[in-house]
């Protein structure tokens, strides 16, 4: 297990799911560079061991999942393009090949919002509240914002989202697609974890290959994007896990896989 230098962001493995905290409640668990730095440190991590197959990523306390960068913290960087080049928490978050779900605990605004996109399955408390409120200050988001949410929304929804810099709240959310569920604050990240660890329990390079093959979906023409699932399913076929699963299927019991 890592020790991150700071305690802005808690980190935690059990039962093959991993835990990530944005750890600044005072201030809207907003995040320093040194919390982007952190994360950074534990995606790479995530992404060696074979103890994760799933994260969890939240926000402590009830008000906030993250209000995004600091922005008192914007100006300390010293030309644009130092800004350009830091260490970002969304390509942190992107750069995981394990499945992520974000567990929405109120605001999601700016990059907390990108943070958020920047998962597999996103879960909202019905305390939850979306916004890209960049352009109220002048600029636009830079974590994947616009093609997130052109993704997940629509054209006009997304346009709403980054031309009013308004937010929406978490019933809302649903109805546009941009959230899976929406459930009481105290039974989110219960409800999170669960959903990690059924995750958790499938035979773990398929799970991440159905990360990769999804991406590739929304990035490949038609008729590329299926010949690439067609070798992705191949090279899962040929793992050990697919045999087992084979095996367990026809023993009528559940498989257990060692991600080879």
């Amino acid at each position: 297990m890592i020790e991150l230098e700071t305690e802005n962001v808690r980190f935690t493995v059990a039962d093959y799911v991993a835990t990530l905290v944005i750890n600044r409640p005072e201030k809207l668990n907003s995040v320093t560079q040194e919390m982007a730095d952190a994360l950074v440190v534990a995606a790479e991590w995530c992404n060696d061991s074979d103890d994760v197959r799933a994260v969890v990523l939240t926000g402590e306390g009830e008000r906030s999942f993250s209000a995004g960068s600091d922005i008192r913290s914007l100006d300390k960087y010293p030309t644009p393009w130092d800004f350009r080049n830091r260490a970002d928490y969304c390509d942190a978050i992107r750069s995981l090949r394990k499945p992520v779900i974000a567990a929405v605990n109120g605001y999601a605004f700016g990059g907390g919002l990108e943070t958020a996109l920047s998962c597999d399955i996103r879960l909202a408390s019905a305390t939850a509240s979306f916004a890209a409120p960049e352009i109220k200050l002048g600029w636009i988001g830079g974590g994947g914002m616009s093609s997130f949410l052109a993704q997940s929304v629509g054209a006009s929804n997304a346009a709403y989202l980054l031309m009013t810099g308004d937010p929406i709240d978490a019933r809302t959310a649903l109805a546009w697609g941009l959230v899976t569920e929406v459930l009481e604050p105290a039974a989110l990240l219960p409800r999170a974890t669960e959903l990690a660890g059924i995750i958790a329990s499938r035979p773990p390079i398929a799970a991440e290959t159905a990360k990769t093959n999804l991406r590739a979906a929304f990035n490949l023409p038609q008729e590329q994007a299926i010949a690439y699932e067609r070798d992705l399913q191949t090279i899962c076929f040929a793992t050990e896990d697919a045999a087992e699963g084979r095996r367990a299927f026809a023993e009528k019991r559940a498989g257990t896989y060692s991600r080879r």
